[in-house]
């Protein structure tokens, strides 16, 4: 049996985190009923490029990232409150992202056991409140595009809606915790997860570096605190080694047969002379090819740079089952396992 057997989820929301928080509880076995405006969630026409949808009708291949598993009704919303407030009274959960202050304006008071979870961009408090977001705009103001591209270029900002995606892993975590909650004490809660809260806390080791007092900077690849750890170039690509550990440095130094002074088995040696070290390891490492390499640094943290498609083409993909079929349409899988008896299916 799935864990979320029996949890009735109602769908308020839009766009990607709150789309993808309730797609991940219908991955977990609730029941999600999405609500959307008579001319659709906005994602249903970013495109190209479109496919059929689960429905049969041609949406685009963004609507289908975050809305497997649920069943889709219209609504309008200006016009059908009470509808709302009475699905509202049947379900467990409520995932919704309207601005804030709009949820308690249309809906009111809600039953003391249900779970309210309300995304946003800044928060149901603050000066920021009312300000619209986006993804890109939450990683120009967080500070995580003044990171992110080469030292020598502009900013950039990461390849998928990354603060999205991890505000609706967030949002997920926090209603699991909240039914825990109910569970023993009967009482539901109300949530407020934000982009930029999600933001902040996921700058982890790169906000505590600005804490002492320094900027971090754009370095490509390369990682503030690890050398080397960043792509180098083969002779057909590129291909990504990191290096965590003493052991794994010296294991490098080895398979490369790179003559290194001996200083430079301490990391924070590597750091002051960086340059040196990213040189030494270019040099040997474009003298290999990149299934050479995978061969030659076994045990050491490392793999080519792969185009999606190449990704989604590997064996630990197919090992793993990462696409399934979903109401004839091929998807992401879920990537939460539950590891259960041999006789027992281990996907949620």
């Amino acid at each position: 049996m799935q864990p979320l057997c029996g949890v009735r989820v109602l769908d308020l929301s839009r766009i990607l985190a709150g789309p993808h928080a309730a797609q991940t509880l219908s991955d977990l076995g609730a029941e999600v009923l999405k609500l959307e405006a008579p001319w659709g969630d906005d994602t249903r026409t970013w495109g190209p490029p479109f496919q059929p949808g689960f429905d049969g009708e041609e949406v685009a291949s963004y609507f289908l990232a975050c809305n497997r598993g649920k069943r889709i009704e219209t609504v309008n919303i200006k016009q059908e409150q009470e509808r709302i407030r009475s699905l509202i009274a049947e379900v467990d959960v409520v995932v919704e992202n309207f601005k804030p202050g709009t949820f308690e304006r249309v809906v009111g008071d809600v039953p003391s056991d249900v779970i309210v979870c309300s995304i946003s961009g800044y928060g149901q408090n603050g000066p920021r409140r009312d300000e619209v977001a986006f993804d890109l705009t939450m990683q120009a103001r967080s500070g995580i595009m003044s990171i992110t591209g080469d030292a020598d270029g502009g900013p950039a900002k990461v390849g998928v809606a990354w603060i999205d995606v991890m505000t609706g892993m967030n949002a997920v975590s926090s209603i699991l915790a909240a039914l825990y909650h109910r569970e023993k004490t009967g009482k539901g809660a109300r949530i407020d997860i934000s982009l930029w809260d999600t933001a902040l806390a996921s700058l982890v080791n790169q906000g505590h570096n600005a804490l002492t007092g320094i900027t971090p900077q754009r370095m490509g690849s390369a990682h503030p605190n690890l050398v080397p750890y960043r792509v180098f170039e083969a002779s057909d690509g590129w291909f990504a080694i990191g290096v965590g550990t003493e052991n794994q440095w010296h294991a490098l130094v080895k398979a490369l047969g790179i003559d290194a002074p001996d200083h430079w088995k301490d990391n924070s040696a590597r750091i002051a002379e960086r340059g040196e070290v990213e040189a030494v390891v270019q040099a040997a490492v474009n003298q290999h090819d990149r299934i050479s390499l995978e061969r030659l640094l076994k045990g050491i943290p490392c793999a080519p740079v792969n185009t999606v498609n190449e990704a989604l083409a590997d064996v630990q993909t197919e090992a793993r089952d990462g696409l399934v079929e979903h109401e004839g349409v091929m998807t992401l899988a879920s990537p939460l396992r539950f590891i259960q008896p041999s006789n027992e299916n281990n996907e949620v």
